[in-house]
């Protein structure tokens, strides 16, 4: 099994592709047990999120199959695949970016930006500043922390932006924030150890956590943010490592945290010492006039870690980010950066550094702010006209989703598989899950993607199939319309 780190491609394409080659060529046997995750990752030298993301897609394909506290199996060829199953499957690698979407659908399942609404004059201009000044030098590798002048950068940008105060010496310049999310990981837990995270949450961080044999324990999310009666008790009975948590249009509910509420989790993290990872891509985006701050700004414990991602909101393929790292951290933190990647692309740090210095930044935001707050309004005007068929949905005044709850009668898989059908991503709601102990029958709607047409299309083609469910022979209850 070779995977080719210089190549383009995936590194866990690269590895289904391989294993897929060696069981259709019969080369690995129906039966046969496959490496386990951790020793295949430590042979091949690379995350173990490669191999579970390479594990995944073969599942997904039917070529192997899962037996908890066993191990992974090559599965029969002939066997017949459970459709609902493959769904399931589907669903999750969508959420976590591996599935592709058919370019003619109505990409509502998607928070990332259009080409259209990339910033390429500016950062070309950038690029081409630095190559003049810096020449070959641009291409060298920076420190493993960062490019300085970039990480100077950062922490002024964290000051006039959002009130946080950290020296540069506790900035991390990260290839996007899931490599945060996972350096973390790799620097803080161990087999077994417990991770608290809002439920719902982001798929791929618990894939993280879950590839280091963490034990994930959900807190229920209320509309201003965490049950923090939950949180204290579970903080007392698990001693948990740290809590994950997004504050501000969070994913997938787009819920905002309190002031209240964000006071509170200071305070709970300095009374049982326990750190925050503080996920963040999305408080840019504000629509009204209520401007929010991370929960890193009112930290004077240097509890929270603080994870910031440019990504979503710049450009997707130029993975971009940086974190703050507590001072007693930085150590084992550093060490799990260098082993991911030895340092974020030096070129693209020294480039991205002139687009804040010279105000780049703000004025795309100011722009893209324009362009979805439209789209915003856009969707929430059509799901409005849905409310009639007792669906629900809270307003966030910002990030890039809406997050709809689902009567019982209409389950948000069902919906999807209908959509899906007719050309219109969605995303189901109960991936987000950690457990089905809460209700969890809502589906993710986002313009990132799609312009206000497409927004408009796309709702009348859910409210179709929510008309075509509501009919069928199983339901009792019709809608008085």
């Amino acid at each position: 099994m070779l995977i080719n780190k210089n190549l383009s491609t995936p590194l866990y394409i690269q590895l289904y592709n391989n294993i897929k080659d060696m069981i259709e060529k019969k080369e690995i046997k129906e039966g046969e047990k496959l490496p386990s995750i951790r020793n295949l990752a430590k042979k091949l030298e690379v995350n173990n999120i490669t191999i579970v993301n390479a594990y995944k897609l073969l599942e997904q394909e039917g070529y192997i199959y899962s037996v908890k506290g066993s191990g992974t199996y090559v599965r029969s060829p002939n066997y017949n695949l459970n459709v609902s199953y493959m769904e399931d499957e589907n669903m999750e690698l969508m959420t976590g970016g591996i599935l592709p979407i058919s370019k003619d659908s109505i990409n509502l399942a998607t928070v990332s930006p259009t080409p259209e609404m990339f910033p390429i004059a500016q950062f070309k201009q950038s690029l081409i500043e630095v190559l003049d000044r810096d020449k070959g030098n641009a291409f060298l590798y920076p420190e493993i922390t960062g490019y300085e002048p970039f990480k100077e950068s950062i922490c002024n940008f964290l000051s006039k932006n959002y009130n946080i105060n950290v020296p540069k010496d506790q900035i991390l310049v990260i290839s996007g924030g899931q490599q945060g999310i996972d350096i973390i990981t790799k620097a803080l837990i161990s087999p077994g150890d417990t991770v608290l995270v809002e439920n719902p949450t982001y798929s791929g961080a618990i894939a993280a956590f879950q590839s280091r044999g963490a034990k994930i324990i959900g807190i229920p999310m209320k509309k201003d943010g965490m049950d923090l009666e939950i949180l204290n008790r579970y903080i007392q009975r698990y001693s948990p490592k740290f809590i994950y948590m997004m504050t501000n249009y969070q994913s997938p509910t787009t819920y905002s945290y309190s002031e209240d509420k964000k006071r509170e989790l200071i305070n709970l993290s300095k009374k049982y010492n326990i750190y925050i990872i503080e996920d963040d891509f999305l408080t840019d985006l504000n629509y009204d006039e209520n401007i929010k701050l991370p929960l890193k700004s009112i930290d004077h414990t240097d509890n929270v870690i603080y994870i910031k991602s440019f990504s979503k909101i710049f450009m997707p393929g130029i993975r971009m980010g940086f974190m703050t790292v507590p001072e007693k951290l930085f150590k084992d933190i550093i060490k799990a950066k260098h082993t991911t990647d030895v340092s974020s692309s030096g070129f693209l740090q020294r480039a991205f550094d002139l687009f804040l210095r010279k105000g780049y930044w703000k004025k795309h935001i100011d722009t893209v702010k324009k362009v979805y707050k439209n789209k915003y309004n856009t969707m929430i005007q059509e799901l409005d006209k849905l409310k009639k068929y007792d669906i629900s949905f809270v307003k966030p005044n910002g990030g890039l989703s809406i997050w709809v709850k689902l009567p019982e009668n209409i389950d948000c898989v069902e919906l999807y598989n209908e959509c899906k059908e007719n050309n219109v991503a969605i995303v189901p709601g109960k991936i987000f899950f950690i457990n089905d102990s809460i209700y969890s029958n809502y589906i993710r709607l986002s313009f990132g993607a799609v312009s206000n047409e497409e927004i408009v299309e796309g709702i009348r083609i859910i409210e179709k199939n929510i008309k075509k469910l509501y009919k069928s022979e199983d339901n009792k209850y019709l809608p008085f319309v």
